[in-house]
């Protein structure tokens, strides 16, 4: 009964910045993002081991929300088994990224667990099943189950059931593009994104405002990601960002997750578009620049990032769905 999953991280594309129900995570927005491509979150999940459940994360066992939460998955996996006795878990989870930084790293580790802990427990494939149960870890989590580019449906019951992540378009359908990420900071985040929204829900008054623009750009995404439509999703990607991080800037008290050499680059990179070069950025809760491009330009992307101070470049492609590995982590 062990079964170990790898997941990749997801960048929105359009922000999920905002829960209605903070004990169900049920998002006040639907959103619509990227999974990316080499990053990922390997987790090995088995039950009936030893007397307790036992988490680790990156080497160190988890305690307090940390791993409340991952027990929160677990739990539900138990519940769904009824009839199967699966006893105590042990979990352990490795990612090749950094965490707390704007990276979706709890997305990719949470994403990992649910399908991990699903197989494990003997229950059937069903990526709606480890999209709602991934949720209720982390909430961009269920955008990561599936590869490609997924819209986590913002839903209207009560108990979330119609709130989950759905694939529009797999890894195949434009596999030209490209997300460069420009790490200028590995440092954790002061503040975590679950807290960071919940300010800005609780005391932005730009927020009201916010929800309403942000569902509408979720159907543009979705149109110009069928024309494959470099520019417009650019434009679209920049202005969501920017006024997700007005909402925080706004609260009260106001946080600002950029540093100056994310502002740096960001600004390098309308100079960049004045040369003809097609690069556009995108930004979660955390400092670190994505830069939205083709294959043809990665590399101008990458300069550009380096020439403002980033430490360390990936190139990502559209990332598969979370899959099931041989080689167990214990």
């Amino acid at each position: 009964m062990k079964a170990t999953v790898r997941a990749h991280p997801n960048l929105a594309l359009v922000k999920y910045w905002g829960k209605r129900d903070d004990a169900l995570i049920l998002p006040h927005q639907s959103s619509l993002s990227m999974t990316l491509s080499p990053l990922s979150v390997r987790t090995t999940v088995a039950f009936g081991v030893g007397s307790a459940d036992e988490v680790e994360l990156n080497g160190y066992v988890a305690k307090g929300s940390e791993r409340d939460r991952v027990l929160r998955v677990l739990d539900a996996v138990r519940a769904e088994a009824k009839g199967t006795k699966l006893g105590p878990a042990r979990m352990v989870s490795r990612g090749d990224f950094p965490a707390s930084a704007g990276l979706a790293s709890s997305a990719a580790g949470f994403a990992a667990l649910a399908v991990a802990a699903r197989a494990a427990a003997g229950l059937p494939a069903d990526p709606r099943a480890a999209s709602l149960l991934s949720r209720l870890g982390s909430g961009s989590a269920c955008r990561s189950v599936q590869g490609g580019f997924c819209e986590w449906m913002r839903g209207e019951r009560p108990d979330g059931m119609d709130s989950y992540a759905v694939q529009r378009f797999d890894e195949k359908h434009w596999p030209e593009l490209r997300m460069v990420v420009a790490i200028v900071s590995r440092d954790e985040k002061e503040v975590k994104s679950r807290d960071g929204m919940k300010n800005a829900v609780e005391t932005s008054p730009y927020y009201p405002a916010w929800v309403k623009d942000a569902e509408a750009e979720v159907v543009r995404a979705r149109e110009f990601l069928a024309k494959k439509d470099l520019q417009a999703l650019g434009e679209m990607c920049e202005r969501n960002a920017w006024r997700m991080h007005a909402t925080s800037l706004a609260a009260d008290p106001p946080l600002c997750y950029l540093m100056p050499k994310t502002l740096e680059l960001i600004h390098s990179l309308r100079e960049q578009r004045k040369k003809g070069v097609p690069v556009w950025f995108t930004l979660d809760a955390g400092p670190n620049p994505c830069i939205l491009t083709d294959a043809a330009h990665e590399l101008a992307a990458e300069a550009a990032a380096m020439a403002c101070g980033a430490t360390e470049v990936v190139r990502c492609v559209p990332g598969g769905d979370a899959q099931l590995l041989g080689e167990h982590l214990f």
